[in-house]
């Protein structure tokens, strides 16, 4: 496991947008960055599912997060726009975004995976991050130093059969990520990195295998040390690299 150990404060009075928030890892690293001081805000598709984690971040007394719902599969670019909009005009600036959301598709082989699958694929994991990313990047260079976080896999950094869209969708992560992040460097204070979480217990991992024990896998409040070093001012100066949240 990526060895970091986090002051309380760490993130305190920083604005955090996190996608995917509503469960798994990335309801995990809302609650995370809620509990060091930042003012998290949930992007995810289903409302219900970023309510409930709204209500434990309210309950455990930390600073009040916003909601955001917002289907990445569907959203126009104009959608993009009149959200950052909203960002800038209630929170100023952005200091941390973590791109979570992504979608699974079929586990099969390329000849049998159709257009579509393929196509939505790439919308959720790649077209919809980058919108995201382009989008609110002016925001992000209004905070003093900001950290985008890329979610990679290993199927992304070398290619395995069966993975398919998937797969592609995180080779592409890591282009974006690198390409951000050289484009960034000595111009703003925004720095890009990815990470891999490794087997965690999520329901998206238990879909990609059915037959493993989950419980041998770590929950997704175990991988947040690499998240925290990632998203707070410890790892200023490290950008464009590649990160395994479990070494």
């Amino acid at each position: 496991m990526f060895q970091y150990s986090a002051r309380p404060d760490l993130l305190k009075d920083r604005v955090i947008l996190v996608t995917g928030a509503g469960r798994g890892i990335g309801a995990a690293a809302a609650r995370t960055f809620a509990a060091h001081g930042a003012t998290v805000l949930l992007l995810g598709k289903s409302e219900e599912n970023l309510n409930e984690v709204y209500d434990q971040i309210e309950a455990a007394g930390h600073p009040q997060p916003a909601v955001i719902p917002f289907n990445l599969e569907t959203a126009l670019a104009h959608q993009y726009d009149e959200l950052a909009a909203t960002l800038e005009n209630e929170f100023g600036k952005i200091d941390g975004l973590l791109h979570n959301a992504s979608i699974l598709g079929l586990r099969s082989p390329i000849e049998q995976i159709s257009g579509d699958n393929f196509m939505r694929v790439m919308q959720v994991n790649v077209n919809a991050m980058f919108m995201l990313t382009s989008t609110l990047l002016p925001l992000l260079k209004l905070a003093s130093d900001a950290s985008v976080i890329f979610t990679s896999s290993s199927v992304g950094r070398k290619g395995r059969a069966y993975w398919g869209a998937y797969a592609v969708s995180k080779f592409a992560t890591e282009g974006l990520m690198q390409v951000l992040a050289d484009e960034c460097d000595g111009t703003s204070t925004v720095r890009a990195n990815s990470v891999n979480p490794g087997a965690t217990r999520t329901g998206m991992r238990a879909h990609a295998y059915p037959g493993e024990n989950p419980f041998n896998n770590p929950l997704p409040d175990d991988i947040m040390p690499v998240y925290l070093y990632l998203m707070g001012p410890d790892s200023i100066g490290v950008n464009g690299q590649a990160f395994n949240a479990q070494d």
